[in-house]
């Protein structure tokens, strides 16, 4: 597996690392012999949250007695996040800890500032309990204003042919500060189910990693394939990622989280994510984790104030309707 630098980390990573969201599906011996299939492919990068279920715990089983042969990172917002996700992990020292999903400008400044997380963070940095500290965001100006800050070594965002935004703005200005960039949702949260498009595009940007989520062996053999066997995109296949976020696009969520919080308690989020959730998990876990925050639809009072702050201009009022009845649908009642 031809392995890449992982921008001033210095880190040499796999040319395609592996998310960790996903392993939480499969029962939990698998998901360490889906794990372990992917250091026997020498995937190196593992990347998950501490918030991910207990997507730390199979992995801190799967890398017993195989922790030199992985670099290693998590994600949280505090110091004790560290602590709690190095026992999880079943290690002593995470290679990249990263400041999980900090969704505004006014967030970034507080983690940034005085008795904010950074100082935590270069504490824990000090004791050797992480090797470096990066960010994840779904927000475009956030990336961007924390890449060109200097306080961090990576930054992961969203990166796919749907939503091209990074690729405009953002990868560009990594490559020019020295800042690794990892590509999460390649796959777009599961809308794109061509491997060799969804792997291809992002691998054309040769400063990003990208970190599909996996839950499968055939998956993960699937993926490192490509990559060995190198993919170039053709004009055909052009076409047909053009045509893909064509259809995809006016009513393609980001879940960039700026229509959040909702003052009436909808979990706008996750509604609009609802006809994914049912593909990507079993029927019964879906209505038994996010069965509540589904019927929060039902407290929208169409005041439309999420639309006016939604940067890609989706109509969320319609599309929380229309989610929430599939999820009825889902469940064998009608909306």
């Amino acid at each position: 597996m031809k392995k890449v630098r992982l921008g001033k980390t210095g880190l040499m990573v796999s040319r395609v690392g592996m998310g960790g969201i996903p392993i939480q599906r499969p029962p939990f011996d698998e998901a360490v012999k889906i794990i372990n299939r992917a250091l026997d492919l020498e995937v190196n990068f593992i990347d998950t949250a501490l918030g991910y279920g207990d997507s730390e715990e199979r992995i801190g089983k799967a890398i017993t007695g195989r922790r030199d042969e992985v670099i290693l990172t998590t994600k949280g917002r505090e110091l004790k996040h560290i602590d709690m996700s190095l026992k999880r992990l079943n290690t002593d020292y995470i290679d990249l800890w990263q400041f999980h999903n900090i969704s505004s400008l006014e967030l970034l400044k507080q983690v940034l500032g005085p008795g904010g997380g950074m100082k935590d963070a270069k504490e824990a940095l000090r004791a050797g309990k992480i090797g470096h500290i990066g960010i994840s965001s779904h927000t475009l100006e956030v990336a961007k204003k924390a890449v060109t800050s200097g306080q961090f070594e990576t930054v992961q965002f969203p990166l796919n042919f749907i939503a091209r935004e990074a690729a405009d703005e953002l990868v560009g200005l990594a490559r020019d500060n020295d800042v690794g960039f990892i590509g999460m949702k390649p796959f777009a949260g599961g809308n794109i189910t061509d491997a060799r498009l969804a792997i291809g595009y992002v691998l054309q940007h040769e400063n990003v990693v990208p970190d599909p989520g996996i839950e499968r062996v055939e998956e993960i053999e699937e993926i490192v394939g490509l990559v060995d066997e190198g993919i170039e995109l053709t004009d055909d296949d052009w076409a047909r990622m053009d045509a893909a976020r064509d259809e995809l696009g006016s009513r393609f969520c980001r879940q960039c989280m700026y229509c959040m919080p909702c003052l009436n308690g909808v979990e706008i989020w996750l509604l609009m994510y609802m006809e994914n959730l049912f593909r990507l998990w079993p029927r019964e876990r879906v209505i038994q984790i996010f069965g509540d925050d589904a019927e929060t639809a039902l407290n929208c009072i169409q005041c439309g104030e999420c639309e006016k702050k939604c940067p890609y201009n989706l109509p969320i009022r319609e599309l929380i309707k229309e989610n929430y009845a599939f999820y009825k649908r889902m469940v064998g009642q009608e909306a």
